[in-house]
C-alpha cells in the first residue's frame, strides 16, 4: 500500500524547537524531545529534525540533541543542517538517525551527493531545496541556501532533477514565500518538481488547513506533507490530519 506520510517538522535552533514565518521571526515553541515523543506516539508516519543555523553559524549538527530526540521516539528521523562531510553523516547515522537531509553543502558541491549515495545508500539521502519566486528562474522558482539567505540563480526544478541524477532518494521542497504563512504549501512549485522527478517529495512550507494536505497531495502531487505551525500549536492532531485524508480517499496508515 502507497501510504501517504504526515511529518512533523521540528525546527532547532540553540537546541530549542521554534517556529518562523518566511525563515525568520522565529519563536520558541519547545523541546525538541518532547514535541518529537508526542508526535511519535500521536501516530505521525516521520519526523524531521532541521538545526536551522548550523550552516550559518558554519557548524556542524548538533548530536547531543539529536540523540536526546532519538532516545524518545518510535519513528524514523532525518536530520538537516549543516551537514557536510561523509564524516557528519556517518556520525548521525551511527547516533541513530534514518535519512540525513542535504541543503547547502549539496549546491556547492553536488559530487557530495554522489559520494553520500555511495558511501550509505540513496535511501539514507533526502536533498533539502529551500526555494522563493523569481522571475529569473525558466521554472518561476530559484534555489536559496544558507537558511534561505543566498540566493543561488540555480532553477529549482532544474536542480532537483540533477539532484535525482545522483540517486538521492527523497526530496525536502519548502517554499520560503509560503513557509508559516498558513495559507497553504506552493502547489505550483511543489508540482513542478514532483512531476519533473520519479523519487518522493515530501511538500513544505504554508500548511495552515487539513484541505493544504489534500491540496499538496492532489494537486501538488507530492508523497508526504510536512507540517509545524498547525502541529506545534495544537491546530490539528495526527490522528485529525490522517483521518481528513482517509476521508477524502488518500490511503494513510492510521
Amino acid at each position: 500500500m502507497n501510504y501517504r506520510r504526515i511529518v512533523p517538522c521540528l525546527d532547532v535552533k540553540n537546541g530549542r524547537l521554534v517556529k518562523g514565518v518566511n525563515f525568520v521571526d522565529l519563536k520558541d515553541v519547545g523541546d525538541p524531545a518532547e514535541n518529537g515523543a508526542a508526535y511519535s506516539e500521536a501516530g505521525a508516519d516521520e519526523l524531521v529534525f532541521l538545526d536551522i543555523t548550523a550552516t550559518i553559524e558554519k557548524r556542524k549538527t548538533i548530536v547531543d540533541a539529536v540523540k536526546k530526540t532519538i532516545e524518545r521516539i518510535t519513528i524514523p528521523l532525518t536530520v538537516g543542517g549543516g551537514i557536510g562531510t561523509i564524516e557528519n553523516i556517518q556520525e548521525l547515522l551511527d547516533a541513530g538517525v534514518s535519512k540525513v537531509s542535504i541543503n547547502t553543502a549539496a549546491v556547492h558541491n553536488p559530487d557530495f551527493l554522489g559520494d553520500a549515495v555511495q558511501a550509505f545508500g540513496g535511501e539514507k539521502i533526502t536533498v533539502a531545496i529551500d526555494t522563493r519566486s523569481s522571475n529569473d528562474a525558466v521554472s518561476g522558482f530559484e534555489v536559496m541556501i544558507n537558511g534561505g539567505r543566498t540566493p543561488t540563480g540555480i532553477d529549482a526544478v532544474e536542480w532537483a532533477k540533477k539532484v535525482e541524477g545522483f540517486g538521492v532518494g527523497t526530496l525536502l521542497p519548502t517554499s520560503m514565500d509560503a513557509d508559516g504563512t498558513l495559507a497553504g504549501y506552493d502547489i505550483p512549485m511543489t508540482r513542478a518538481i514532483a512531476d519533473a522527478v520519479s523519487i518522493p517529495v515530501i511538500a513544505s512550507g504554508g500548511a495552515g488547513t487539513l484541505e493544504h494536505l489534500l491540496e499538496a497531495i492532489k494537486e501538488g502531487h507530492a508523497d508526504a506533507v510536512l507540517v509545524a505551525s498547525i502541529a506545534h500549536f495544537g491546530t490539528f492532531t495526527i490522528r485529525q490530519m490522517k483521518e481528513y485524508l482517509r476521508d477524502n480517499e488518500i490511503s494513510v496508515n492510521l
